[in-house]
């Protein structure tokens, strides 16, 4: 069975992310955390439903979350959000040049 693990970066936005709601309200800081988990279990049973960023990088796939994106690849056992970051920023340069980093050695299991 699959399952999905989150980066530090995706952690760290995360963060970020849940910070900037409560600011603004404690229950949509907490719905989009809820609705981020959710969009993961789906991503774990449908791992191929996002749109691929093959232009920033081949593995690269991603859906969107609330005027964020939810940026993740998936391997054989698991899918791995790499990071969650506004729609409106300047994506390639949020991500590395090279196909060449091993992500996974990144991650920590989360489900």
């Amino acid at each position: 069975m699959r399952s999905y693990i989150i980066s530090p970066l995706a952690s760290r936005d995360l963060d970020e992310v849940f910070d900037y709601f409560v600011d603004r309200s404690i229950d949509a800081g907490e719905q989009f955390i809820e609705d981020f988990n959710k969009k993961c279990r789906n991503l774990v049973a449908f791992p191929n439903i996002g749109r691929a960023y093959a232009e920033i990088d081949s593995s690269l796939r991603g859906i969107p979350l609330s005027g964020y994106i939810v940026f993740y690849r998936v391997s054989e056992v698991s899918v791995e959000i790499v990071r969650v970051v506004s729609g409106y920023r300047d994506l390639e340069a949020l991500f590395p040049e090279s196909n060449d980093i091993d992500w996974r050695s990144t991650y920590q299991k989360i489900a």
